[in-house]
């Protein structure tokens, strides 16, 4: 009787264990603001998504609000901890401000996962002030800095560089000064005058020297023979994620946990020889210890000091954040600190730097 008993109350707690398991979804980010496009420029928006859940996530159908969005999406089941995309091109064909909804239809709900995008359309091809504000010379570009964020071992993530040629003389974009683990290709190869196309980025994360951050910078050529310099500089970060598929059972279930008090900060009002610093409060509110394995800054701007890396359970440290404000007019981007963790849900954190001169 009791073996008869212990029987049915395993099946009992199998099948409870069963119910429980299932996929989740979770988008990096939902909602995407575009800025201005070129008119008849069709534009490509993907979001990244993470199987959060206990079992395999399948995507069955992605739809779009209308009949100017194209969709794609990772068609193969996702493991639990794996990633895929949801993609949708945009065409671009309507001068105006936009707001599209793409619905993905999965088995980790029983309602469709709403993405939105939005933005405006302008026909001014001549006038690249709103979609490629940054300026090198006659050469125009819609970023100042290649970020590659969150990617992991085996993965080759691309970063698009939109170009703009507004000289009167031809012109070819190309990036100098590679390091083996990047690789770049503009489309089309020769822009004649007044045109735009894009140059592609792609990482190899194989040949990437450690895991953690790197950091190092290319210069945009542009005119032939151009020298690398300050003036052409575009630089370049990556957080190579530390790799949790070997985590134990023991491991997943009582994780470290980390909670930061804020992930931006505001030092306004600068004067131009001023030094000011924040405090930022760094909680593990996990199960195990939390441990900050790497932490760089991207500007001259900013100097950092952390107290402690390794906190444990329901331990707390102060980090600290100083603006070097004789630095800020050198500074190209948003100043920010980039952390990675062995927190499995947070491995990489981002904290944003908004600093101003009087």
């Amino acid at each position: 009787m009791k073996k008869r008993i212990l029987f049915l109350f395993s099946i009992m707690l199998g099948v409870a264990l069963t119910a429980y398991a299932q996929p989740k979804i979770t988008f990096d980010r939902e909602k995407q603001d575009l800025g201005y496009i070129l008119w008849r420029n069709p534009t490509t928006v993907t979001y990244q998504f993470t199987n959060t859940g206990d079992k395999p996530l399948v995507i069955s159908n992605v739809t779009a609000s209308c009949g100017c969005v194209e969709v794609d999406w990772t068609k193969h089941p996702i493991p639990a901890g794996g990633k895929g995309t949801v993609s949708a091109v945009f065409d671009a064909e309507a001068i105006g401000h936009f707001y599209k909804e793409v619905g993905v239809y999965c088995n980790a709900s029983a309602v469709p996962v709403y993405l939105e995008f939005n933005g405006e359309v302008t026909a001014d091809a001549k006038n690249y002030s709103f979609t490629h504000p940054y300026g090198f010379g006659s050469v125009h570009l819609n970023q100042e800095e290649i970020e590659f964020e969150n990617v992991n071992k085996g993965e080759r993530p691309e970063f698009t560089i939109l170009v703009a040629n507004t000289s009167s003389k031809t012109y070819t974009p190309v990036l100098m000064h590679l390091p083996p683990y990047l690789s770049a290709k503009a489309t089309p190869e020769v822009l004649g005058r007044g045109k735009n196309g894009k140059i592609v980025v792609t990482l190899d994360t194989d040949k990437l020297p450690k895991l953690g951050i790197t950091r190092t910078s290319v210069y945009l050529s542009r005119f032939p023979g151009d020298k690398v310099g300050s003036d052409n500089e575009i630089p370049v970060s990556i957080a190579l994620l530390p790799d949790f598929s070997k985590m134990t059972a023991q491991q997943k279930n009582n994780p470290p946990q980390l909670s930061l008090s804020a992930t931006q900060l505001e030092f306004a009002g600068l004067k131009p020889t001023q030094k000011k610093s924040q405090h930022i409060v760094i909680t593990n509110t996990g199960k195990s210890n939390l441990e900050i394995q790497d932490m760089q800054v991207n500007s001259i701007a900013l100097a950092v000091s952390l107290k402690k890396t390794i906190l444990m359970p329901g331990e707390s440290t102060k980090l600290k954040i100083t603006v070097l404000a004789e630095n800020l007019s050198r500074v190209k981007g948003t100043p920010r600190v980039l952390m990675i963790t062995n927190d499995p849900a947070k491995p990489s954190v981002t904290i944003r730097v908004k600093a101003k001169l009087l």
